[in-house]
């Protein structure tokens, strides 16, 4: 319970302090948030790229196991 109140208080900390009014009152942090997701896009997209490559190759070599597995089954059922 104590977490589902933090997460709530945080979401609300976010948009409160992304609203782009001028006011004392708000914290008016949009264009700094903006900046740092314009800065921080092309290196998460490089860590998801790097990610599903790596997936790649493995999923590539498990195909290539399962047919030497299944080629190995196959010729000792012909035995």
């Amino acid at each position: 319970m104590i977490a589902l109140i933090i997460g709530l208080l945080l979401m609300l900390f976010g948009v409160y302090a992304i609203l782009p009014i001028n006011s004392a009152l708000f914290l008016n942090w949009t264009n700094d948030v903006l900046a740092f997701l314009r800065g921080g896009t092309p290196i998460l997209a490089l860590f998801i790229g790097l990610i599903s490559f790596f997936i790649g190759i493995a999923d590539i070599k498990d195909k290539i196991e399962a047919k030497k597995e299944e080629k190995e089954e196959a010729k000792e059922d012909k035995e």
